[in-house]
């Protein structure tokens, strides 16, 4: 892991600063609300969603720290399951501004080639600028590449290949192309949708195409086996805090220091991996002696809930430190 994280999001977060100098606040709230929409809708478009300077601006504060440290959760629980791998090469498909870049960065010391792929030249004219302010030579060294991403795309061979909130804009033909071609060629494949029950069916189907592929699942999910949720009932997603600037809360018209962001995703590998050996699939609920966890664990169990009370000593004390997304029982448990 990289001691540096906090680092690069605090640089991310000072590039973002001075973003929308210039761009009157109607302007910005009005772009923002129509993102919204269009991230927010069910149709999905063969084109840019972002337009102009003005859109992406106005998209990079909005969502950008909030892709940032959802794609980082993600890339946490595939270096979980890795330890001992670092991607040497990684190509961020439909990668806009380069949250996903960035979020590398924040995980992985060590050089790295990167290539962020995306349809829209002025997001990717954006990204390149806040790159340059980066102090990883991963980003401020990184290609920025204008490419259709949908049927026919056609991808460069590289270690980790990231597809963050961008399989909910194409269509279902176009969805089934980026996935296969990213599971052609990355050794590492890292898919991200947005944490509801649409952004989690994406993510299933995307995840048993990958199986099929021949890759292993290393995160979250504990095993390759079909998933034990039932659609329309429930629907797996995790949740990153997200710290927020006041130009930020500003473009967002909230008032709190921070927001959650809810996500969901798969990671699937070629390599050997070590799924963890349950996960914890909602917020613990502290009670009064007593932690109750929500879990998913090993195929022939699927979901349980697990009671850690007073009397099981040093984990009821690791329960009551555990976190939504995290592993149980922890690696260092007794």
């Amino acid at each position: 892991m990289n001691a540096t994280a906090p680092t690069t999001a605090e640089t991310l977060r000072s590039a973002l600063a001075g973003l929308l100098d210039g761009l009157p606040p109607k302007q910005a709230t009005a772009a923002v609300e129509r993102l919204i929409a269009n991230y927010r809708g069910t149709i999905p478009t063969d084109a840019p969603v972002l337009r102009d300077r003005s859109d992406v601006a106005a998209y990079a504060a909005y969502r950008m720290p909030a892709t940032f440290e959802a794609v980082r959760s993600a890339l946490d629980g595939l270096a979980a399951a890795a330890p001992d791998w670092m991607p040497g090469s990684h190509v961020d498909v439909g990668g806009g501004t380069g949250a996903a870049a960035w979020a590398a960065c924040a995980t992985w010391d060590g050089p790295r080639t990167t290539a962020v792929l995306d349809w829209a030249e002025p997001a990717l004219a954006l990204g390149r600028e806040l790159a340059g302010r980066a102090h990883a030579e991963a980003l401020r060294g990184a290609q920025w590449r204008r490419a259709v991403i949908g049927t026919g795309i056609s991808l460069p061979e590289a270690d980790l290949v990231t597809v963050s909130y961008v399989l909910g804009e194409l269509t279902p033909q176009a969805r089934r192309a980026v996935v296969a071609e990213s599971a052609r060629a990355g050794q590492a494949v890292v898919l991200i949708e947005p944490g509801t029950p649409e952004g989690y069916l994406r993510i299933r189907e995307a995840r048993d195409q990958l199986i099929e592929a021949g890759l292993k699942v290393a995160a979250p999910c504990p095993h390759d086996g079909a998933c034990p949720i039932e659609p329309g009932k429930d629907w797996c997603h995790f949740s990153a805090r997200v710290s927020r600037s006041s130009l930020h809360r500003q473009v967002k018209g909230g008032s709190l220091a921070y927001e959650d962001e809810k996500f969901s995703y798969v990671a699937a590998t070629r390599f050997p991996v070590t799924p963890v050996p349950s996960r914890i699939t909602r917020r613990p609920q502290i009670r009064k002696g007593l932690v109750q966890l929500e879990l998913c664990g090993p195929q022939d169990e699927g979901l349980t809930r697990a009671t850690v009370t007073k009397r099981h000593g040093d984990l009821y004390k690791a329960a009551r430190d555990a976190d939504w997304g995290r592993q149980w029982p922890p690696a260092e448990a007794p």
